[in-house]
């Protein structure tokens, strides 16, 4: 079975009883090296474990904190990148679009469509992603509560699209810190599957000069707690340097680091399964 395949069949619920889906990357496109090398390395590691991985990057990040931050390559070049990631490595990818007119091309080449935090209530912008014909992923934005991400899923799937994801990744805690409301994550696995996005949750978003501060630190602790809560899979941000990024290096966890964390990961999702089969509020 391809990993498209896979990732479509992995919308059932009894499909994701059995595995969860880690969607890794790093943040924006910065050249097609880095992007093969992530791509290479994340391969290698959904082959050892028998994983469902979806290779993730951005072609334009357009929320960047200071008009002089880096965006990626733009549309065009970055799909041919993530199209020629794709073929080298075998992964199913994603990419975030940020305007209707770019989810048709977006997916000509990607097997998950991202709809940004901030942009999770925009209408035409859902539609679209909708109408792709591809899964969805939608990020939770930081000012809304659970339950209200029942309205953008719902936006989606007036399309026909059944196989729409939600991506918790923290929420405003004042101007500076984001928090996670692990309360609210079975709220929305009652309608939607959930991946919990372990760097994102961890920004600082005020706390950098011109971009985005951050702590991996806290997000190794979150995504553990997120495990033993039961989620449906698992959101990281990752690259070879973290330190030398051009966007989100302070929560992308290295990737020489990511195997072990995955692992320690993949023990406690399934004990906590195990526990409690069948218990999270998702299951359709």
């Amino acid at each position: 079975m391809g990993p498209e395949v896979r990732l479509e069949r992995w919308f059932d619920a009894d499909a994701r009883e059995r595995e969860p889906l880690f969607i890794l990357g790093p943040c924006a496109i910065e050249s097609e090296a880095l992007l093969a090398e992530v791509a290479a390395a994340v391969a290698a590691l959904a082959r050892r474990l028998d994983l469902l991985c979806v290779l993730k990057a951005s072609f334009d990040k357009a929320n960047r904190t200071s008009l002089a931050a880096f965006r990626g390559p733009g549309l065009e070049e970055g799909l041919r990148l993530l199209a020629a990631a794709r073929a080298a490595s075998g992964l199913p990818v994603c990419t975030d679009i940020h305007e209707p007119a770019q989810a048709a091309p977006a997916a000509e080449v990607v097997d998950l469509v991202q709809v940004p935090a901030f942009l999770c209530r925009q209408t035409d912008l859902l539609l679209a992603a909708g109408r792709s014909g591809k899964p969805v992923n939608l990020k939770k934005g930081q000012q809304l509560a659970p339950e209200a991400m029942r309205h953008a899923v719902a936006k989606v799937r007036s399309t026909g699209n059944e196989r729409v994801l939600v991506t918790e990744r923290g929420s405003c805690f004042g101007p500076r810190d984001l928090v996670v409301d692990f309360a609210g994550l079975p709220v929305i696995q009652g309608f939607a599957p959930l991946i919990f996005d372990a760097t994102h949750s961890a920004q600082s978003p005020a706390a950098g000069a011109e971009q985005t501060g951050g702590d991996r630190g806290r997000a190794r602790v979150l995504a553990r707690a997120a495990a033993g809560a039961g989620v449906d899979g698992f959101f990281f941000e990752t690259h070879p340097e973290p330190g030398r990024a051009l966007c989100d290096g302070p929560n992308a966890i290295p990737l020489g680091e990511l195997p072990a964390l995955v692992e320690e990961l993949l023990a406690i999702w399934r004990a906590a399964r195990a526990a409690a089969p069948g218990s999270r509020g998702g299951r359709r």
